[in-house]
């Protein structure tokens, strides 16, 4: 979230791919960087963990032969591992090289924060949106 240009210090909802209020991504497993289940990002997110995915058999393995396995539980960080079908905030650059490699998985453009945008072209976005009518 973002504080208003008021400087009132109110805060202004954070916003998705499509100028919308972002809404959540997963709660079950419970996602995000700040694993509140939202795709919503600050400075601090370095990775931009902004892209909302639902994940694949052949993505999870793209990612785990690129070095960052997801699909292995990490107990020791409640991490309890992906599975085909479940939703994850995955960082913007990740997807854009899985994209690249023709390995991306679908994404979730109302869950997506708009920082996405920084690193992805919303056209290759929309293109492997689930959630376009």
């Amino acid at each position: 979230m973002f504080k208003d240009e008021t400087g009132g210090g109110r805060r202004r909802p954070s916003r998705n791919v499509l100028g919308q209020t972002l809404q959540p991504c997963s709660l079950d497993p419970v996602t995000g960087f700040y694993r509140n289940g939202c795709c919503d990002t600050t400075a601090e997110d370095i990775g931009s963990h902004t892209v909302c995915i639902v994940a694949t058999e052949d993505f999870l393995a793209f990612s785990k032969a690129r070095g960052n396995d997801l699909s292995t539980p990490a107990p020791e960080y409640g991490f309890p591992g992906l599975r085909p079908g479940d939703r994850w905030c995955l960082c913007a650059p990740r997807w854009q090289e899985a994209f690249e490699a023709g390995k991306m998985p679908r994404v979730v453009l109302q869950a997506t924060h708009e920082g996405a945008l920084d690193y992805c072209d919303l056209a290759d976005l929309k293109r492997y949106a689930m959630d376009l009518s």
